[in-house]
């Protein structure tokens, strides 16, 4: 989008939405991007082992995993393409696979999947190992369980002393096994200078697994213990252990970089007053200040509680060639990004945090000019963040670090309920696939094991296995957006009324109550354990509903009691696939959760696909029925 730079005196305008972007630049917002907000990665397609030095045939590529979760260490395969699984042999002697490519700094993403007990390993450069294990159920996970740096070993010490800056997980993240779990990991080389002297030790910056940071930014002295090499090296390769257990891995994909750092230069601003959610003419506003900075910070607005209007204009010092991505986040207001004649994000009217602009442009390496316009015209919030990814540059903010701290309403420290010796309830908005509903409980367990239900749809929201809630969003001052915030690991459901009459098995499930049915609810009583009964008539028929931590393992288990004189149906589930698996569990989504239906219901659920999805359905007939399943992730 070609836009020329207007100074004083003319007429500067954001762009408006009929303009086209050009081939080089595309501008966009999160409400109608088809833009990711990161550039590429590179995928390993896991066709054959062409990609990888392997050491031994325990190794193969095959098209589906299943573990029996009654077994310790099996891993059963079918034939295929699309995932590497290490399947043991007593026969042949074990051993690790190594990628065929080196790294220094890098951005890694994949799915593992553990089988019952069963044990392996990242070695990141072949010599620092993030652990991957059955951890399910660990209440105080350490640093040899799933997500852990595993620790360094030292012959000359004695003892127990041998093992030594091992660092465990902040949360145990872990799925059941069975289930794929997804990992993301930004690992940082160790350096060196001219002479091959070590400056600086390896650090993972983040590990995530299951969308949960679990460490963060932890410094590895040297080679943690079952290395494949002692020394240390500017790269290496990538090395998952094969001699400790089966494992499989799917969706591995991968991002180099280098030391290197898009910046700022000859930064000039302006701030000028202003009164409009977009810019006029730049001659007909009040200059504030005209200054050379060394930085672009919202921190910058003078003033408390004021509209202003911050230009920055300078040189943007690209070092590769290549394609950029910028990510502009602004709170409640207005930016523009103008690199050479290019606008390469345009944020006309008032944004949040939670809607970015994202552009995506061709840069060629050097100085060229830019022009960043920030518009605070909510005198109540201020704040902007500006990131950028380019080839071999790990996305980096080049706004100042206190750009956003102003931005911040919330007290020093969040408030957060805690579980002590018995349930805790707290009734409150929480927010559910995008939607706010108004009327949920959330129900806390000393096990640590948690949900919220929707009371107006009689449907449970999701679980999750950690601290209990975050409530600062309720609690701090009037409230922001009033919501209450699961504090762990969560899985939601489908949100929509668990229970319907249905005419036959094909008739869509509605999202919400027909105006139709006689859906009375009735509320919750809360039981001697503490734990609420929640309670609903539909079309005369009694329900009641129990939610209780499994004893063993991440689960919940539920029982409904029904009374009725006609048969109702029961939406269990819903997903992008459902499939029962061979020891009679229903796996949704293939990583989400298993639903464990008991045998003794003398009922059997039904998978249908429906409105783009799979739903498992239960046909609940007339009478007294007492149901049982568990849900296990």
């Amino acid at each position: 989008m070609k836009t020329p730079l207007f100074l004083s005196g003319l007429l500067l305008i954001f762009i408006s939405c009929g303009d086209r972007p050009s081939k080089e630049t595309t501008t966009t917002t999160s409400e109608s991007t088809k833009i990711k907000d990161y550039l590429p990665f590179t995928e390993l397609q896991l066709d054959d082992l062409s990609l990888f030095k392997v050491e031994n045939d325990n190794w193969k590529i095959v098209g589906d995993v299943y573990v029996d979760r009654k077994q310790d260490k099996l891993l059963t395969s079918s034939p295929g393409k699309g995932i590497l699984a290490n399947i043991p042999d007593g026969q042949i002697k074990n051993g690790h696979i190594f990628t065929n490519f080196e790294h220094g700094n890098i951005e890694i993403e994949l799915d593992v999947m553990m089988p019952v007990n069963s044990n392996s390993g990242l070695y990141f450069q072949g010599r620092y190992e993030v652990q991957l294990l059955d951890s399910w159920g660990v209440k105080e996970p350490t640093s040899g369980d799933i997500g852990g740096i595993y620790q360094r070993w030292d012959d000359s010490r004695e003892g127990d002393h041998k093992a030594y800056e091992g660092h465990s997980p902040k949360t145990n993240a872990s799925k059941s096994p069975g289930l794929w779990q997804h990992f993301k990991i930004i690992f940082h080389a160790p350096k060196f200078d001219a002479s091959g002297n070590k400056i600086k030790n390896a650090v993972f910056q983040e590990v995530w697994l299951n969308d949960e940071l679990i460490q963060e930014d932890v410094e590895v002295t040297g080679p943690t213990r079952a290395s494949s090499f002692n020394d240390e090296k500017a790269r290496g390769p990538l090395i998952i252990q094969g001699d400790h257990g089966p494992v499989a891995i799917r969706n591995l994909k991968y991002k180099l970089y280098e030391d290197k750092k898009v910046s700022l230069l000859d930064i000039h601003m302006t701030e000028y007053e202003s009164n409009s959610d977009s810019i006029a003419a730049f001659d007909t506003l009040t200059v504030i200040r005209d200054i050379k900075a060394d930085s672009i910070s919202a921190k910058m607005v003078t003033g408390d509680r004021v509209k202003r209007i911050l230009k920055y204009d300078g040189q943007i010092d690209v070092s590769n060639s290549g394609t950029y991505l910028f990510d502009i986040g602004v709170n409640n207001g207005g930016a523009l990004l103008i690199i050479g004649t290019d606008t390469i994000v345009d944020l006309n009217g008032d944004y949040s945090l939670d809607t970015p602009g994202i552009g995506e442009v061709e840069l060629e390496k050097g100085k060229l000019p830019f022009t960043f316009i920030y518009n605070k015209h909510n005198p109540w919030n201020s704040g902007f963040r500006i990131e950028v990814e380019g080839p071999e540059i790990q996305k980096m903010s080049l706004n100042a670090k206190n750009s956003l701290g102003s931005s911040n309403r919330g007290p020093a420290e969040n408030i957060l309920i805690q579980v002590l010796n018995e349930p805790t309830t707290q009734r409150g908005f929480m927010m559910h696939n995008g939607e706010k509903r108004t009327h949920c409980i959330a129900v806390g367990t000393p096990e640590n094991i948690n949900f919220s239900y929707d009371l107006s749809r009689e449907s449970i929201l999701q679980v999750w296995h950690g601290d209990f809630l975050d409530v600062t969003q309720m609690w701090h001052a009037r409230g922001i957006n009033q919501l209450a915030e699961p504090k762990g690991f969560s899985v939601s459901f489908h949100g929509d009324p668990d229970f319907m009459i249905l005419e036959n098995k094909d008739i869509v499930w509605p999202d919400s109550i027909p105006s139709n049915v006689n859906y009375k609810q009735l509320g919750y009583e809360i039981e001697d354990n503490g734990l609420p009964v929640f309670l609903v008539q539909v079309e005369g028929t009694s329900i009641s509903n129990t939610f209780k931590p499994s004893k063993n393992g991440r689960g919940l288990t539920r029982t409904i009691a029904i009374e009725g004189n006609g048969d109702i149906w029961h939406k269990i589930a819903e997903g992008e696939s459902i499939h029962k698996l061979e020891d009679g569990t229903f796996i949704i989504n293939d990583e989400s959760y298993f639903i464990d239906f008991s045998k003794k219901n003398n009922l059997t659920p039904l998978v249908r696909h429906s409105n783009g999805k799979d739903e498992l359905l239960l046909k609940i007939p007339a009478g007294s029925k007492n149901i049982k399943y568990n849900i296990i992730w």
